[in-house]
This record gives C-alpha cells, sequence and structure tokens, in this order.
C-alpha cells in the first residue's frame, strides 16, 4: 500500500480511536440484520452519549464546540472501514448536513429547543428537499406552506428522504410563495407528531439497505411560524449554502468506501489461491490495484485539501463540486474492480465488497446529480469566453 500522509494529529487518532471501539461494540454486530430491519433510531442516542453527535455545537447548548471538520471526516472513515455505510450515511447526514441549518439560521430560541437534543441523539434530523416530481431543481418543489395566523399550513410530499424515518426534526423545503421560484422558497422545520405529518414505508433500494429512506407526505400540517429557518424567501439561499460541505462530506465517504473495499481485496487475494499461488502474485491484479491504489490516494489528498479551505472558510461551490464528482466515480471504479478479483464470492450479499458496490451507486445521484457538478465545474471555465469578476 503507498504512504498514507493525512493531516491528522493525536487527538484526532484518539478520537478514531474511541469511534472505532464503538463501532466494534454496537454497529459490528449487527450490521447483517440492519441490511433487513434498518438501522435502529437508538444508535443515535448511543451515539450522543459517547460524544459523537453535534460535535460543532457550541458548549453552551451540550456539544464540544469543535470545528474542525477533520473529527467529522474519521467518523466516516471509520464506518464505512467496517462496511456500515447506512451508518456512516445516517450519521455525516445528521451532523455535516441538516445540523448547520440550525446553527447558521436558527435564532436563540430554536437553538435552546433544538440543539441539546441533537447533540444527545434524542432528537434526529433529517432534511427534505427532493420531492416525488423534483430532484435537482430545488427551485421547483411544489409543497406549499400558506400563512394563517401564527402557523403555516402546510401540503405536499417529500421523497428519498434519508433518515426518513428515524428523524424527529425535518428541515422541509417548502414554497411561502408559489410565484416565485428563488424567492418564494422558505425552510420550515417539522416535528415529530404533528398532526397531518405521515410516513411510508421504507423504501426498498439496491443498495443501502440498512437506511430507513422514506416517503414524507404532509396534509394540512400545522407547523408554528416559530419552527422557520431565517426569515421567508430566504430557504434558496440557505439550502445552496451549505452544498459545499454537504458536497464534501458526500466525497470523503465515497474515498473512504474506495479505500475499504481495497484493503479488504488485499487482504482476500494474499489469501486466494489460483493456478498454485495467490492471485496477488499474477500481474493483472497487481496492475489492477495499483491503479486503484494511486486513485484512492489521489482522492485523499484532495479532500484533504477542500477540509483545508473549508475551515478557512474558502471552499468553493465549484471545487466542493469537483470533490463530489471526482471521488464518487472513484468509488464506482475502484469497488467495481475490486469487486471482480473476489469472483463470484464478490457477487454474494455476505461479502462487504458486494454491499459496498451496490451501496456506492447513489453516491453518484444525491447531493445534486453528477451530472449537475460537471454543469457547476463547466461554467467556472469561463468557456463562452468572459470571466466573472
Amino acid at each position: 500500500m503507498l504512504a498514507q500522509t493525512p493531516r491528522y494529529g493525536d487527538e484526532h487518532e484518539d478520537f478514531r480511536a474511541s469511534w472505532r471501539a464503538f463501532l466494534d461494540r454496537h454497529v459490528v454486530p449487527h450490521v447483517e440484520a440492519w441490511e433487513d430491519d434498518g438501522v435502529p433510531r437508538e444508535l443515535f442516542a448511543r451515539a450522543g452519549a459517547d460524544g459523537f453527535l453535534g460535535l460543532q455545537v457550541p458548549e453552551a447548548y451540550g456539544g464540544a464546540g469543535v470545528t474542525d471538520f477533520r473529527f467529522n471526516a474519521i467518523l466516516a472513515e471509520e464506518a464505512h472501514r467496517v462496511g456500515a455505510a447506512s451508518v456512516a450515511l445516517a450519521i455525516t447526514l445528521h451532523n455535516d448536513v441538516v445540523l448547520p441549518y440550525i446553527l447558521d439560521a436558527g435564532n436563540d430560541e430554536q437553538r435552546a429547543r433544538w440543539l441539546p437534543g441533537t447533540v444527545s441523539g434524542q432528537l434526529v434530523l433529517a432534511v427534505a428537499m427532493t420531492e416525488p416530481g423534483t430532484g435537482s431543481d430545488l427551485a421547483a418543489i411544489a409543497t406549499t406552506a400558506r400563512r394563517d395566523g401564527e402557523h403555516y399550513v402546510v401540503n405536499g410530499a417529500k421523497t428519498f428522504i434519508t433518515n426518513g424515518l428515524n428523524a424527529d426534526l425535518v428541515v422541509t423545503a417548502v414554497k411561502t410563495d408559489p410565484a416565485q421560484r428563488h424567492r418564494g422558497l422558505s425552510l420550515v422545520v417539522l416535528e415529530r407528531g404533528m398532526a397531518g405529518f405521515t410516513r411510508g414505508p421504507r423504501l426498498r433500494k439496491i443498495g443501502l439497505h440498512g437506511q430507513d429512506t422514506a416517503e414524507l407526505f404532509l396534509e394540512d400540517v400545522r407547523v408554528p411560524v416559530a419552527n422557520r429557518l431565517g426569515e421567508e424567501g430566504q430557504g434558496f439561499g440557505l439550502l445552496t449554502g451549505n452544498l459545499a460541505q454537504e458536497r464534501l462530506s458526500i466525497a470523503i465517504g465515497a474515498v473512504a468506501a474506495a479505500r475499504a473495499g481495497l484493503d479488504w481485496t488485499i487482504a482476500y487475494v494474499r489469501e486466494r489461491h489460483a493456478f498454485g499461488a495467490p492471485i496477488g502474485t499474477l500481474q493483472n491484479t497487481r496492475f489492477v490495484l495499483a491503479d486503484c491504489a494511486t486513485e484512492v490516494e489521489v482522492g485523499q489528498a484532495y479532500v484533504e485539501r477542500c477540509m483545508e479551505r473549508l475551515a478557512e472558510g474558502a471552499l468553493s461551490v465549484e471545487a466542493a463540486a469537483a470533490a463530489k464528482l471526482w471521488c464518487t466515480e472513484l468509488q464506482g471504479r475502484v469497488l467495481d474492480r475490486c469487486l471482480q478479483l473476489f469472483g463470484g464470492y464478490g457477487y454474494m450479499a455476505e461479502y462487504p465488497i458486494g454491499r459496498a458496490f451496490a451501496d456506492a451507486r447513489v453516491s453518484r445521484i444525491y447531493g445534486g446529480a453528477n451530472e449537475v457538478m460537471r454543469e457547476i465545474v463547466g461554467r467556472s471555465l469561463a468557456l463562452d469566453g468572459r470571466v466573472s469578476a
């Protein structure tokens, strides 16, 4: 394996060791069962009790006040290492994707009401943007929120919602002014138990079987105005403002999944014999794994650079889109090649390489389809000859 030079210090490795111990105790024994039953809501409470949720939440609200995103990366890396992609997605969505909306746009009352529970794991988070007829085009959502005194009356449907069944708080994109595409979009927080807020069963997917991806149905749900994040019409800006971190989080998970697949494959080809020798001694095997190892190291270096830029407050939308694009494509390539080296065993569901291969496919779709990532990067190249100021 090539030498790795991740920019992690002793405090990061201590955190990694603690998270590994948590995974070995609370996750690894259950990974296969959760493929059928789904990741249980109780896991969030266990993770919260051990300090793995809401790392960036200020101490005043029960968090650690740690803004170093390398700790968040470790959570994804180690979950993928043990083949628990559904757990990685559930935790990183809670920490990296949804929490920033409350931290950045929530007022003092909302923070006091919600943040302690998100840290303890008593309040599980989700975000609801995608609709049955709307994917990457956020401005085209059809879910409406009509003002009625101190409430909004919300009607619509959301789909493909990660943490959809486990979530207690769902940051939901709604149209408060359907006549406007962008300025008519707002964010409201739906809470478990609100009348008219129902959920469909866990959706059947070709991968990430343990993830409680679900549809949400909203019929005359009365949501207090006090549950709105930011002002009316600010929703589009709030959603797009966090996309760089969200896409970096996806890229980190993609490289981690590719590295895990590579490690499993190296171990396998050392033990598996064909034609009288370990298949790892065959030139084809060496060449395939040499390519995979090189690509993983390149991906690791780029996401670490993006983490540095994020810490500096300078991670651009284009750089994050490039990270999401390249690293998820890398994930698919590497896991496909690694599965091939397992032969027929790679196609068996009980082998983690097979599950990782199936789990990987959606990473090129969620967080903005890779076609959208190409468009974002392409626009930054000023191909029309005009250079933006």
